[in-house]
């Protein structure tokens, strides 16, 4: 495991490398349940689908595939110009699964997986490092905000409490080199009204 800070090694694409990345996308109105004692269920909605907007922007240029079991999802994700990717299996490893074998079936030989709830995300770009698997954690150094590895790596994920080691962990396991990538913008999810209030700080500062 190899620990990076810094953006220097964006990912270069070639004839026979080629990013995609996954993007599994909750029912807007269903999304940030957590944040009900905070936000309203139409402030909770747009909240919601203005952080997977911004997420899929910041994948560009790189195709996209988001996962969903939502009908208006999959028409938001079309306009957006995505590749909607229907999975009725609950759970994020599931849809992962989903998503990756879209992207291999659409010629992607290297993936990113990148959560819908990531308000200040700019790009992608320097996540993905060829051969290797690469994640960013949270602000927490707990869960797995990004995640990237060759799209046939023999390397399934776990995410849920502890992700980041468990990724960490299963790498190894399958043999691949893992770098971990701090990124403060990245790393910013909202679950919690914590989160919330430090969206709100870095905001205001």
């Amino acid at each position: 495991m190899a620990p990076s800070s810094d953006h220097s090694d964006v990912f270069v694409g070639s004839a026979t490398v080629q990013v995609a990345v996954v993007i599994p996308v909750k029912a807007f109105g269903l999304a940030k349940g957590r944040l009900a004692g905070t936000l309203s269920a139409a402030e909770r909605e747009t909240l919601a689908r203005s952080c997977a907007e911004r997420v899929v922007a910041s994948a560009h240029p790189w195709p996209v595939f988001v996962v969903c079991d939502d009908d208006a999802v999959a028409q938001w994700a079309g306009r957006l110009g995505a590749e909607p990717v229907h999975c009725d299996i609950p759970g994020l490893d599931a849809a992962v699964d989903a998503g990756r074998r879209a992207a291999r079936n659409g010629g992607a030989t290297h993936v990113v997986i990148a959560h819908a709830d990531l308000p200040l995300a700019r790009s992608l770009a320097h996540v993905p490092r060829e051969g290797r698997v690469s994640l960013v954690p949270d602000r927490h150094r707990d869960g797995t905000n990004v995640l990237s590895m060759p799209i046939d790596a023999p390397m399934t994920t776990a995410y849920g409490p502890g992700s980041c080691d468990n990724h960490v962990a299963l790498a190894q396991a399958a043999g691949l080199p893992c770098d971990i990538i701090d990124d403060p913008e990245l790393a910013l999810d909202l679950d919690t009204v914590d989160d919330l209030a430090e969206l709100d700080r870095r905001n205001i500062t």
